[in-house]
């Protein structure tokens, strides 16, 4: 019995993943390789020249998506860590109060929250039309259907996802390690630099992860604040797989976002050094 424990407690998650994660991945990579249509039924073929016209064809769907994560990404990280930082060495007993605030727009709907964004940068909206009223913007200017408007959507959106892995992280390093670097006579910038930010590397890294994925994979933001020439591969995917109803194409678009992901991941795993991130954490 206490050789089957350890496998007795991960049962339970262990099925569950099994069951609702990777079989409905099989039956995805199945229906990828299949040929026909939605009328007529699909046949398995095992086509896997699927991949290459889908790659081909969604070539520039693929590189917006990465590009929108990536930027968005770095944004999200240079406003999350000032953020994390001040309610982990500022906040004092009110750490709490700010979290709250920080998590209270998970409250409202993802898609309601999507969408009082459009009613705010819309071109006659409360922000954009006072402004264009009072002459200091033209009339024929405007936010929505840019790639600002998207990025600024997902940033807004996975903010959250950013801001708490940082404070986690920072929150467990310890007041005297940095007293013990000012009394060896290193600068605030020194202290940080050597001490602080490397120990906060596994939040980064935490931080990026939770959400560069989810912003690649995005397709409200896309919908709801871009416009034609701001397509992400996840508003394909999407009428593929409800309007077209070609299920072997959506399913192909998929498994390659998923697989181009996984590859950026332990890029920069790699590129990072996990090794070094997890030393870091334990001193």
């Amino acid at each position: 019995m206490k050789r089957l424990t350890p496998y007795l407690l991960i049962l339970p998650g262990g099925l569950w993943l099994v069951i609702f994660l990777v079989v409905p991945m099989v039956f995805m990579a199945s229906v990828s390789l299949q040929e026909g249509d939605s009328l007529n039924g699909f046949v398995q073929t095992f086509n896997v020249g699927i991949y290459g016209d889908v790659l081909s064809q969604y070539r520039t769907q693929f590189l917006r998506s990465a590009e929108y994560g990536l930027i968005g990404t770095l944004i999200s990280i240079a406003l999350a860590y000032p953020m994390a930082y001040w309610i982990a060495f500022k906040g004092g007993e009110r750490k709490s109060t700010y979290l709250l605030l920080v998590l209270l727009p998970f409250f409202v709907s993802f898609v309601l929250r999507t969408v009082s964004w459009k009613f705010l940068l819309a071109d006659d909206g409360m922000v954009l039309g006072p402004l264009k009223s009072a002459g200091l913007l033209p009339e024929d200017f405007h936010v929505l259907q840019t790639t600002a408007a998207v990025i600024g959507g997902l940033v807004y959106n996975y903010l959250p996802f950013m801001i708490l892995p940082i404070y986690v992280a920072l929150e467990r390093v310890d007041p005297r390690v940095i007293e013990a670097a000012q009394d060896l006579y290193a600068a605030r910038r020194q202290a940080f630099t050597r001490i602080v930010l490397p120990l906060s590397l596994p939040g980064v890294f935490a931080g990026v992860l939770m959400t560069f994925v989810p912003m690649t994979a995005d397709y409200v933001n896309a919908s709801i604040l871009g416009g034609p020439d701001n397509t992400m591969i996840g508003n394909i995917i999407q009428v593929e797989y409800l309007t077209n109803g070609d299920y072997p194409t959506a399913a192909a678009l998929s498994f390659a976002l998923m697989a181009a992901m996984l590859i950026g991941i332990f890029a920069y795993a790699r590129a990072l050094g996990t090794e070094n991130v997890l030393e870091a954490a334990a001193r």
